[in-house]
């Protein structure tokens, strides 16, 4: 099969030029960016925001950040259900709860008094601001 090799040779020379051209595009595309960015960090020293030293420094931290891959979410642990995650739904099985003992019943009167008197003293004072308005 002589057409075989032919056919790997060019898938082979394919698969360089296309990584030449991305190398060439991505060159392209860095230069772009370190022109923006010397741009940036030129304005900001002109207008004295920073120095000389620290605009260098922030040009190379740019394009450090530029040419570093970019970082992907971190992958759930488990894999996306396929149906919805089930709920259960439990019940008390003990109808006589210390809820329903009187001094349970006592603190919660109390605190619904104590409620009641944080109401009346908040409506007071918004009459008030009201009519100093």
């Amino acid at each position: 099969m002589p057409g075989l090799g032919d056919f790997v040779q060019k898938a082979f020379y394919l698969g360089v030029g296309l990584a030449s051209y991305a190398g060439e595009k991505a060159g392209g595309k860095l230069g772009e960016l370190r022109s923006q960015v010397q741009k940036l960090a030129d304005e900001m020293v002109a207008k004295g925001e920073m120095n000389t030293e620290e605009a260098r420094r922030f040009v190379e931290d740019m394009m450090k950040q530029a040419q570093q891959p970019p970082k992907s979410s971190p992958a759930p642990d488990k894999p996306p259900a396929s149906e919805p995650r089930r709920i259960e739904i439990l019940e008390e099985d003990e109808v006589g709860t210390a809820k329903d003992s009187p001094k349970s019943q006592e603190t919660s009167t109390d605190n619904v008094d104590h409620l009641r008197e944080q109401v009346l003293k908040l409506q007071e004072e918004l009459k008030n601001l009201q009519h100093d308005q």
